[in-house]
């Protein structure tokens, strides 16, 4: 391949990378909104209804672009129901009881190790190479991350009696969407990220529902006191930080894979401290800003080196 050719490659997956960096920086606001909707719904309630929005939003968005869901085969079947209960069933029921427990800096700390968790998984199930950079990048983005949130939050490590609850509950996030990220692949190929993530959404959200009304937490009180914020919450969390996010997700992983897909996930805390400054009027600290550059150093380590090396022929 010539220079000419490699630099059109690598500029190529340039939207890849926007996208997926505007898909974190939504996903850093999830834990703000679920924190809010903690103390307001049960956390079955929250994730129903939660699903139940980006239900709804992904079917419209299918009926208004006229593409009509394709009808799956039955071992498709089973790989979408098993999307459906890590990614979105298990995934929401960890999320909303740990947030019970910790706080959502706690929560996000724990969370960054996703990019570490899904390379290590691509590695011992898949046989992905991890070559040097790609393993430094990852370690450079959790240091980055854990940086950026502990300087935000310094109390963050001293949790209550309980907090082991809420750490392994948000642990059980990062193994389901670990489980979410890397059994999508052949689903993407064939079914592509719309109808993979329209599917494994509405199956989860069936699960949800029906475990709600069999632990008999549907409530309709608890919907009719919910203030405008908390539905505003509900939106964000299921329009923005659901549907759409999970499509834009499953592109990347489509198009680079899942081991530089999430590295991104290193993001959100960054996010979290940019929206907290530039709305909130929070201090942004020399330490945040260090941090958010390792982030960014890391994503272009597990990034840039490896296209330019696949370009090569040497992955």
């Amino acid at each position: 391949m010539t220079t000419c050719e490699q630099t059109l490659a690598n500029s190529s997956d340039v939207p890849v990378y926007l996208k997926l960096a505007a898909v974190t920086m939504i996903w850093g606001g999830t834990f703000v909104a679920g924190r809010f909707l903690a103390d307001s719904l049960s956390p079955l309630l929250a994730a129903s209804l939660r699903f139940l929005l980006a239900s709804v939003a992904l079917l419209l968005f299918l009926l208004l672009a006229r593409v009509p869901l394709v009808r799956p085969s039955p071992r498709q079947w089973l790989q979408l129901t098993l999307l459906g209960f890590f990614g979105i069933f298990f995934y929401n029921l960890c999320f909303f009881y740990g947030l019970h427990y910790i706080n959502a800096s706690r929560a996000s700390l724990i969370v960054a190790l996703n990019p570490a968790v899904i390379g290590l998984a691509s590695w011992l199930l898949f046989k992905e190479r991890l070559s040097g950079a790609k393993v430094a990048g990852i370690a450079i983005c959790i240091a980055g991350a854990s940086l950026v949130i502990v300087s935000r939050n310094p109390q963050l490590l001293a949790g209550g009696t309980d907090a082991w609850i809420g750490d392994l509950l948000i642990f059980g996030c990062v193994l389901g969407w670990g489980i979410y990220s890397l059994f999508s692949k052949g689903l993407n190929q064939t079914l592509g990220p719309v109808q993979t993530v329209t599917y494994s959404i509405l199956l989860g959200t069936l699960m949800l529902w029906v475990t709600t009304a069999v632990r008999g937490e549907l409530s309709v009180a608890a919907l009719v006191e919910l203030g405008t914020q908390q539905w505003l919450s509900l939106m964000y969390l299921g329009v923005l930080g659901s549907a759409l996010a999970y499509i834009g997700y499953y592109d990347g992983i489509r198009k680079i894979g899942a081991t530089r897909s999430g590295v991104f996930i290193a993001l959100n805390p960054l996010t979290a401290v940019l929206f907290g400054a530039l709305l909130l009027g929070e201090q942004l600290t020399l330490v945040m800003c260090l941090g958010g550059g390792l982030i960014l150093a890391g994503i272009f380590l597990c990034n840039k080196p490896l296209a330019q090396a696949a370009k090569r022929g040497i992955l």
